[in-house]
């Protein structure tokens, strides 16, 4: 059997054991040799090749510690410097100054002074930011409360919307109750074969407000909701233009037909309104900030309906006692 205590040969190793002597150098590879150390020797260094020489010259000279034997640690000694610490209590420099190297021409504190500009510079610089990211915030918050106050605006204009015509179209009601009503108190009177006078004094008593128009004029319409009114017809002209335009219908632009209404005009898209004309009390009104003209609105409501726009509830009495005050804030 074979022996297993002998160890085996590793065959991967890259060691060698038996490696002879090193050859000789041929006097071929020793003249090469001497050719490439003499190049190296003759050649200039560059700038960055002696400044770095310097340097690591400088350092090694710097790590090295005085001995007895320089010219400063003589000198030092006969000036009664026995070794440690300087000064009287022995609790100054142990190490000589360290060395600074100035390679420009400004003074011995301009470093000092550009550090400090360097670093003001920075700190305004992050000051500035601050102040935008404040301001941006600031900014950010303002535009969300116009927003929110602008769509309360909108809001209210609604509402007076609903309630002005409601009361206009309640108003109407009444005229056209009192219309019938006098129709057939002149029925009556023809019936009871009245004279022509006296039925003319009937007819002059029956007279009447017109009942209230579809299309009201752009003027006549409260301020307080008539941009809102301006927009929506706008927005259904801009429909009845799109409407012809796929009708494509098929009739002269030009042709005016004397038996068309003004109605039948603005269905072919011949009429024009002008929604663009000049409104004072308009540009006054919108030229307000959103918050005023939610004041004058929301004020407008109070008086003339005895509505509260925040708690979106009309009230019996005049006073309305039960609405905790005028402004969103007291509402919670």
């Amino acid at each position: 059997m074979a022996d297993h205590n002998v160890e085996e040969d590793d065959y991967m190793s890259m060691s060698f054991a038996n490696v002879g002597p090193k050859a000789p150098e041929s006097s071929l590879q020793r003249r090469l040799r001497k050719e490439k150390e003499g190049k190296e020797r003759s050649r200039n260094k560059t700038k960055a090749e002696r400044l770095k020489d310097e340097q690591a010259a400088r350092d090694a000279a710097l790590q090295t510690p005085l001995d007895a034997t320089s010219k400063g640690a003589q000198m030092m000694a006969k000036l009664g410097f026995r070794g440690g610490a300087l000064g009287k209590e022995g609790v100054g420099r142990t190490e000589p100054i360290e060395l600074q190297m100035k390679a420009d021409r400004g003074g011995i504190g301009m470093d000092s002074e550009k550090k400090r500009k360097v670093l003001e510079a920075m700190d305004g610089e992050v000051k500035k930011v601050k102040m935008e990211q404040g301001d941006y915030r600031e900014r950010m918050a303002r535009e969300k409360e116009q927003g929110r106050v602008e769509k309360m605006v909108w809001a209210a204009m609604k509402v007076t919307e609903g309630l002005d015509c409601e009361e206009e179209t309640h108003i109407g009601d009444e005229r056209q109750e009192e219309q019938s009503a006098t129709e057939g108190d002149r029925d009556e009177v023809a019936n009871l074969s009245l004279t022509k006078q006296a039925a003319d004094d009937l007819e002059n008593a029956a007279t009447v407000a017109k009942p209230i128009q579809r299309n009201k004029p752009l003027k006549s319409i409260n301020v307080l909701w008539r941009e809102l009114a301006i927009r929506r017809m706008a927005r259904d002209r801009e429909g009845r233009m799109r409407f012809d335009l796929q009708q494509s219908l098929s009739r002269v632009p030009t042709y005016d037909d004397p038996e068309e209404d003004q109605q039948d005009k603005q269905a072919y898209g011949t009429a024009v309104e002008e929604l663009e004309e000049d409104d004072p009390e308009l540009d006054a009104f919108v030229s307000l900030d959103a918050k005023d003209r939610l004041a004058k609105i929301v004020e407008y409501l109070r008086e003339r309906y005895h509505y509260c726009f925040w708690c979106k509830h009309r009230y019996t009495d005049e006073e309305m006692s039960e609405c905790p005050g005028v402004t969103e804030d007291v509402h919670g």
